[in-house]
């Protein structure tokens, strides 16, 4: 009978972790693994132990947006982590206004509101990732920064698999609004990025040239394919190469850095 019970227990465990986990399953490519890898390159004391502290504070931090709902946080970030503090704050508060006020329902706002999100997640990660009382320093800064800004810039990238969809409900994404423009913007902006943050980042020759060439390749597929199905591949690809660029932070450090 007790074992049964614990069985029966077991399961339902199991079932819940299960449900929790689909919350964000499909963040993962997209969100978990580019910004968790930002954190582990961009902190200045990266601490390898550590490294499962920041996919948790992430990994939870998108299951309080997906969820809509208030987060507490551990009082050791609130003693040793102020920054992850002050991240968690505007996270939860940007979360509100993206999810009740309907932030996502405008391009512009959507992009910049998103962005901002993705900048706390990459402050509260690279924080949690470096040795007891880090914080970010000046190239961890920067490094939020650009970031943030590249993906404000071409985020829609993951807007026009979902296009028609968006369309029906009235949401305005870039896509919907300026479908030409949006995709003539991937095939510029990418490969600019590429070629930007490799400067930024001293990135040496042989690596920037293979960068700007697979960023112009990502670009330029959501020009010249434009089906549901092929936007969906061209929006891992483009996952890909933003993850790319989360390593770089990282090359500056091991090559130049602290």
């Amino acid at each position: 009978m007790l074992s049964q019970a614990l069985l029966v227990r077991a399961d339902s465990i199991a079932r819940h972790l299960e449900t929790v986990f689909l919350f964000t399953k499909n963040d993962i490519r997209t969100t978990l693994v580019p910004i968790t890898i930002f954190a582990l390159s961009a902190a200045p004391k990266h601490d390898p132990t550590r490294a499962w502290h920041a996919a948790l504070w992430i990994w939870f931090h998108l299951l309080q947006f997906n969820i809509a709902n208030q987060i507490q946080d551990p009082e050791e970030d609130r003693k040793n982590k102020p920054s992850a503090l002050l991240a968690s704050t505007v996270f939860a508060a940007l979360t509100i206004w993206y999810n009740e006020l309907h932030g996502d329902k405008l391009g512009l706002s959507k992009n910049v509101l998103t962005a901002i999100l993705y900048g706390c997640l990459e402050i509260g990660g690279t924080v949690a990732a470096g040795s007891r009382n880090s914080c970010i320093d000046e190239a961890g800064a920067l490094a939020v920064a650009l970031s943030s800004t590249a993906f404000a810039t071409t985020l829609h990238a993951q807007d026009f698999k979902d296009e028609e969809g968006d369309r029906l409900t009235g949401r305005r994404t870039l896509p919907t609004m300026f479908p030409k423009a949006a995709r003539l913007s991937m095939m510029v902006g990418i490969p600019l990025w590429s070629f930007g943050l490799s400067c930024v980042w001293n990135i040496d020759a042989l690596s920037t040239t293979a960068f700007v060439v697979y960023g112009a390749f990502v670009g330029t597929r959501f020009v010249m394919y434009d089906t549901v199905g092929a936007d969906k591949q061209s929006c891992k690809f483009y996952s890909l190469w933003y993850s790319l660029g989360h390593l770089l932070p990282g090359y500056w450090r091991f090559f130049y850095g602290v």
